[in-house]
């Protein structure tokens, strides 16, 4: 029976709740905000040289950028209330929005992007208070593929970067350089353990940065010409509040993108969680709320700021799955880091003389592992016919788009050329064939009453009358009773712990799936969670625990697989109940 998934990352030292040396923290911390920060700076350098913005508002906007980021990846990294994942989430501008920031520079200017951004930071806020309602779209299989789909984006980029040599070098310099890495890096991650294999990424990076220099290609003009310290000047835009024809046309594609975006950090949420515990354990999506509103509040911040959103980096799944490192002070660390990095000129100036062939190695590396953590995900419930196609379909959606095969022309004029990224025509694809397998499920019987073991009765007569309607057995039905009675036995039992004293209600829906039944039970949040305790049972050495063992090995008896959604305010347990076997007659 599947509670969780099967196993959890080999090699994790640390776990997000653990605290490792603080010199190890501040020193992936740093490996990671120097070896991001590349990126961080590049696309709002991007955006505004396109648009021909005066070099003092690009130095603003690349400064309020890596600071934003610090303070986004800060907050990622704590957990109060509904802020924060309480993991190590790398937040860091969003490469989706490249196109329209132009579009909207160009058209009204800073003031324009900054309004445009300020009002598409609500998109987050939005989702967050509502991720429950779309919980039946934002599958493992969406976000499988909208992880897959990630590193295609990021191809045309490594290629660039990998080509991207001076006038008159070596042919042997850029594959030379970007060989070191990868081989320093992959020959690690297999064969070392312990400390060498945490400064994997670093080691690699210095390594084809040497091979590099030795053809020339470290620059380090730029880096003696900074400053130690500064800040740029206030070059902060203001707002376009005249909401004009540019504003209203760009809008719209403004508020996709950021759902988009959303989507992202989402996924990268969630499998942040899939590589940071030794335990296997079952997503909590009241994180996934938190790094949504963090979210939310950072591209808040960069409208306000006049720059470039934000989004999550998957630079922090990537080095947890290499190093072994998951803990929060990491996150913290590198937040800190790239806060500071905004007042070091001249630390911004040596993080961009890091040769592009050797980032776009270093990515390259980052980007297999991710891609890879993006298939566990899509597979983690199992692969049937419709999950694969979603899978299939979408991922080849954004490949094509992504290369130009599918359409070119009428693709690059749509929307400005939006869904010639990856991730968005691929994850539009996975959503919309999503929706369109649960409108065509089979009709679904739905039943509301109090939360309460009184109403134990009622439901039984719900139970044993769909049992009726779809034709099942005696047998089938009172499997469908017994696996009904413990779900809301334990979900009761878990609300009286708390102490709860408030009235709430209980949704409980019953629809046929194949030769099986689902019930999905909408109830009250409770603390703990039942797919991870029936991961658990044997492992519980409290005598307390005994009785509620009873009723979770009951369930686990009866329901072919159990998955519990923790949201803030609601819990959607999923029990997924087979109809017995026929016994097979006796052999003569």
């Amino acid at each position: 029976m599947t509670t969780a998934h099967s196993s959890g990352p080999k090699g994790l030292r640390y776990q997000p709740d653990e605290r490792p040396p603080a010199a190890l923290s501040l020193g992936l911390g740093l490996q990671i905000a120097v070896l991001s920060v590349a990126a961080v700076i590049l696309i709002p350098t991007v955006v505004m040289r396109t648009a021909g913005v005066s070099e003092a508002y690009l130095s603003w906007a690349v400064f309020a950028s890596v600071a934003v980021s610090g303070v986004a990846t800060m907050l990622q990294a704590i957990r109060v209330g509904r802020i924060g994942t309480g993991h190590m989430l790398v937040m860091g501008t969003s490469a989706a929005f490249i196109a329209l920031c132009i579009s909207a520079v160009e058209e009204g200017g800073p003031a324009l992007l900054a309004t445009l951004v300020v009002i598409s930071s609500l998109v987050p806020f939005v989702l967050s208070a509502r991720l429950s309602l779309f919980q039946r779209v934002l599958t493992p299989t969406v976000s499988g593929t909208v992880i897959m789909l990630i590193p295609v984006t990021v191809v045309p980029a490594v290629l660039g970067l990998l080509s991207a040599v001076p006038a008159g070098s070596s042919v042997f310099a850029a594959p030379l350089s970007a060989l070191a890495v990868v081989l320093v890096i992959v020959g690690i991650a297999w064969k070392a353990s312990g400390a060498l294999r945490l400064w994997a990424p670093v080691i690699g990076v210095v390594a084809g940065s040497v091979v590099a220099a030795f053809f020339g290609l470290f620059e380090l003009d730029p880096v003696a010409g900074a400053s130690w310290i500064g800040i740029p000047a206030n070059e902060w835009p203001g707002f376009a509040l005249d909401f004009g024809p540019a504003f209203w046309a760009l809008l719209p594609a403004f508020l996709l993108v950021a759902m988009i975006a959303t989507i992202r950090t989402v996924t990268s949420a969630v499998a942040v969680q899939r590589v940071s515990w030794r335990r296997p354990r079952a997503v909590d999506f009241r994180a996934v709320q938190g790094a949504m509103n963090v979210n939310a509040l950072v591209n808040l911040l960069s409208g306000l700021a006049g720059t470039v959103p934000n989004s999550a980096l998957t630079i922090g799944v990537s080095v947890t799955r290499l190093t072994g490192v998951g803990a929060r002070s990491v996150g913290f660390a590198a937040g800190a880091v790239f806060v500071a990095l905004a007042f070091l000129p001249k630390a911004l100036a040596l993080a961009l003389a890091i040769p592009d062939p050797v980032l776009g190695a270093y990515l390259a590396v980052m980007m297999v592992m991710l891609f890879l953590v993006g298939v566990k995900i899509s597979a983690q419930d199992g692969i049937d016919l419709r999950k694969g196609l979603i899978v299939g379909i979408g991922f080849s959606i954004g490949v094509g788009f992504q290369a130009g095969l599918v359409f070119p022309e009428q693709v690059a004029a749509f929307a400005g050329g939006l869904f010639r990224n990856a991730v968005t025509a691929g994850g539009i694809a996975a959503i919309l064939m999503t929706l369109f397998v649960e409108l065509t499920k089979p009709r679904r019987d739905r039943i509301e009453t109090e939360f309460d073991l009184s109403v134990l009765p009622e439901i039984r007569e719900f139970l044993g009358a769909f049992a009726a309607r779809n034709g099942w057995d005696t047998a089938m039905a009172d499997r469908l009773d017994a696996a009904g009675e413990e779900t809301l036995v334990t979900l009761v039992r878990q609300n009286e712990e708390r102490r709860e004293r408030r009235k709430r209600r209980l949704s409980l829906v019953a629809y046929k799936e194949g030769d099986g039944a689902v019930l999905e039970f909408v109830a009250a949040s409770g603390e703990d969670n039942i797919q991870d305790q029936l991961s658990m049972l044997g492992d519980q050495a409290d005598a307390a625990l005994a009785e509620r063992e009873v009723s979770l090995r009951l369930l686990r008896h009866f329901a072919s697989s159990v998955r519990h959604r923790q949201y803030h305010g609601k819990d959607i347990v999923t029990v997924h109940v087979k109809a017995p076997q026929p016994a097979r007659p006796p052999k003569v």
